[in-house]
């Protein structure tokens, strides 16, 4: 087995699955312009990549055991091809609504494929390259936002875009063909052992929390356009440097980690991220970029963390634990998508209402919303606090 082949193989892929949120997002408006589409249209449309996602990770862990991370990574390809293909040769909603389901199936079994595989082929230090993995989900977004940015002042089209995400999808289907992958001896193999171990307190916990993780790093990425648009700086940079730094910060996560344990990133991250979002509801100007990059520290280790954790201390859950935890992340982002929305939109007729004019309503609009976005982190503060002294409690009495 050439661990370091399938490892680059798999971190390719989830630069596809970045590529695919940032070039999509890039593109929205020539797509509502070329099919007639409106807002609430093209929402729906990206909600499916967020809907077959949490399909793909749990099918994925409920299957990982009996077909194994090579067939559920070929599966990707596939999904990515048929996805890619669909969106480039679409004629309107819903062939775009198809697509882009199976371009989220594609990048759920990214997810359901990789991640259990990395964990078995790095069991010695699991949370650290499942971290390095997931440098290249925010370094994807940094790829696919500067790709899209560049194509679109080139006029180029929204198809060409669309197809440039065919060459890195192509690359690492050639990196997997023909290698030998893991065997899942040191996962647990029994499917209805994992499934029954995700009825346990501390999972129950983990999945609880992922859900609140995923909505402060995803929730607050998505609508950085829409909060920050009026309020002095530029969204599409500040998403480059915070997404920039998350990579950054991913890929150098082993001392961090080993110093602190994952219970201890987790905690310090939720204060972290509670601080900047706070300081960014307030900041304008040029103290917003400040304020984004605490905010990126805060939250670059949340989500392979949450998976290492899972991975370490419950490994009774298998590929399955670990699907269910992607699936409820970005499960919950969907579901909050339209709640933030809807939170921009009141602040800013409530705004408009006491006179307030159109583009500094939009700034309040924005900074009542990063203050909703702040409970979120700011619970995990608490609860992850009670998880760091409870894995104390717990290393203490092994010893």
């Amino acid at each position: 087995m050439n661990r370091s082949r399938l490892f680059y193989a798999s971190c390719i892929a989830l630069i596809v699955t970045a590529m695919t949120f940032a070039i999509r997002a890039g593109i929205l408006g020539q797509l509502g312009t070329d099919f007639g589409l409106d807002n609430k249209e093209l929402g729906f449309i990206n909600s499916m990549a967020f809907w077959g996602f949490p399909v793909a990770t749990v099918l994925g862990g409920l299957l990982y055991n009996s077909v194994g991370p090579k067939r559920i990574m070929q599966a990707a390809f596939v999904f990515h091809l048929l996805g890619l293909l669909l969106t480039i040769f679409a004629g309107g909603f819903w062939a775009l609504l198809i697509s882009t389901f199976f371009i989220g199936l594609a990048n759920g079994s990214v997810e359901a494929g990789a991640n259990p595989m990395i964990a078995e082929m790095y069991k010695e230090d699991k949370s650290t390259w499942l971290n390095k993995f997931h440098v290249w989900f925010p370094g994807g977004i940094v790829i696919g936002a500067l790709v899209s940015q560049f194509m679109t002042g080139a006029n180029m089209g929204w198809q060409l875009q669309i197809a440039i995400m065919l060459i890195p999808t192509l690359i690492y289907a050639f990196l997997l063909f023909g290698q030998e992958f893991p065997e899942t001896v040191e996962l647990e193999s029994d499917t209805s052992k994992n499934a029954v171990s995700l009825l346990t307190p501390l999972f129950i916990f983990m999945a609880i929390c992922m859900t609140l993780t995923a909505t402060t790093e995803l929730g607050t990425q998505q609508w950085i356009e829409k909060i920050l648009g009026n309020a002095g700086a530029h969204p599409m940079l500040i998403l480059a440097m915070i997404t920039g730094l998350m990579a950054v910060g991913r890929y150098f996560a082993g001392p961090v980690i080993h110093s602190l344990n994952p219970s201890g990133v987790l905690w310090g991250s939720a204060i972290i991220a509670t601080i900047a979002l706070v300081w960014m509801s307030q900041a304008t100007g040029a103290m917003i970029y400040p304020a984004a990059i605490l905010f990126a520290i805060g939250v670059m280790y949340f989500w392979p963390t949450m998976l290492g954790f899972v991975s370490e201390y419950l490994p009774q859950t298998g590929a399955l634990g670990l699907g269910v935890m992607g699936a409820a992340g970005m499960f919950a982002t969907g579901i909050w998508q339209p709640v933030i929305g809807g939170w921009l939109d009141s602040e800013k007729s409530k705004a408009l209402a006491q006179g307030i004019g159109e583009a500094e309503a939009s700034v309040v609009a924005g900074q009542a919303t990063l203050d909703n976005l702040a409970f979120f982190p700011a619970i995990l503060v608490i609860a992850f606090g009670i998880l760091y002294f409870y894995m104390r409690r717990r290393r203490k009495m092994s010893e």
